[in-house]
């Protein structure tokens, strides 16, 4: 019988890491790419502007499921419902090609929302098992790939459909179809949470919680507003759907170098002082985007995107350290209930676009960035553990 060592259970498995990033970068691809081809849509089915609010909180509301999901993911253990997520996200895009009306692409856009909140929570709690003693770094390489994923799949989608049509948005999943049989490999199994576990203490956690979720749902409210108002602006202004789209993708793909940079940091140095620092640039950012013009327009969502997607992986930590007893159950609680909530923003947002133009949302997020920074300030710090000679 081989002996397993605290040392090997501490030991990070990067190939593994690999491909649970490989398959993170397929899940959220598939269930991100709308906005590149949201004005398509609009102008096929003969939506109005003041719907797009409405159509990305029909993709995004579904997210709300996940602390529900965490909650089964922990009590069922396993591994299935991450392949599960991946499969429906994957099928949910390559049916948007395929809706004749508004209803049937609510109906399509709700099932890949549903399938991401199965995906994550259970993911991202096998992902710090996979990390061993570096959890900042393998939920950064984690958060990586799902970045890369809804960076470059909107100017794909944008370029398959200039050149293909709507109809052939399908080709975008032949990936995961091909990777649906490796993820049983590469994803942990995780324990089944039994009647005998430390019961969650919400009356302790209630605070920290609550301060968590508002943030993140700022935050996302910011991001979601950002991928969803910018390429409408650009083209109701007379620009292409290609570059609307490119905006997007250089904004989430600059962003991987906040994923990368924040998990790694925070295993250094904590993970407070960096949310608060990212989300008050961020802020800055965003107004020098809406002050700026010409070029200046790529390196400021450059840097928005560091500063954005360096706050997801310490979020999701956070967030697991708060609920030690249920962490699939947090990283619902820090990606899916927050990103539901900001859902709900973004509807609201879509008849004020009609109404005032796709900027005024811009600057509404901006506000909600601004108020995230005292929030960050009163979130709990991870105790660093002490480094030995």
């Amino acid at each position: 019988m081989t002996l397993v060592t605290t040392a090997d259970r501490a030991r990070p498995e990067p190939s593994r890491l690999a491909g649970m990033s490989w398959a993170h970068f397929l899940n959220d691809g598939a269930a991100n790419y709308l906005p590149g081809v949201l004005p398509a849509i609009l102008i096929s089915l003969n939506l109005s502007v003041a719907l797009a609010g409405t159509i990305m909180a029909a993709l995004l509301i579904g997210q709300a499921l996940q602390p529900l999901v965490g909650l089964l993911a922990d009590r069922l253990g396993g591994r299935l419902m991450v392949v599960a997520g991946l499969a429906g996200s994957s099928l949910g895009g390559a049916l948007v090609g395929f809706v004749s009306g508004l209803w049937s692409l609510l109906g399509v856009l709700a099932l890949i929302g549903i399938s991401n909140s199965f995906f994550h929570p259970q993911a991202l709690a096998g992902i710090r098992q996979l990390g061993g003693s570096r959890p900042g770094m393998a939920m950064s390489i984690f958060m990586v790939g799902g970045e890369v994923g809804r960076g470059l799949w909107p100017a794909l989608a944008s370029w398959v459909v200039v050149q293909w049509g709507l109809g052939y948005l399908w080709v975008l999943t032949l990936p995961a179809l091909f990777s649906l049989p490796l993820l049983l490999r590469w994803a942990p199994r995780l324990p089944a949470r039994t009647a005998e576990a430390t019961p969650i203490a919400w009356r302790d956690h209630a605070g920290p919680v609550t301060r968590l979720v508002a943030f993140s749902t700022l935050r996302s409210l910011m991001i979601f507003t950002v991928v969803t108002f910018v390429p409408l602006a650009w083209t109701q202004a007379g620009g292409s759907l290609t570059t609307g789209a490119s905006f997007i993708t250089v904004m989430l793909l600059v962003g991987v170098i906040g994923n990368v940079g924040g998990g790694h940091l925070s295993d250094k140095v904590g993970r407070r002082p960096l949310l608060i620092a990212a989300m008050a640039l961020a802020s800055a950012m965003l107004a020098a985007f809406l002050l700026s013009s010409g070029g200046w327009l790529w390196v400021v969502l450059g840097v928005l995107g560091i500063c954005l997607f360096a706050t997801l992986p310490l979020g999701v930590l956070v967030a697991q350290d708060i609920l030690p007893e249920n962490r699939s159950l947090g990283s619902g609680l820090a990606l899916g209930l927050s990103n539901g909530l900001a859902a709900l923003g973004i509807m609201a947002l879509g008849p004020v676009a009609a109404a005032w133009g796709p900027t005024v949302p811009l600057w509404i997020a901006l506000a909600g960035g601004v108020i995230s920074v005292p929030l960050a300030i009163g979130l709990p710090e991870h105790v660093m553990p002490s480094r030995q000679a």
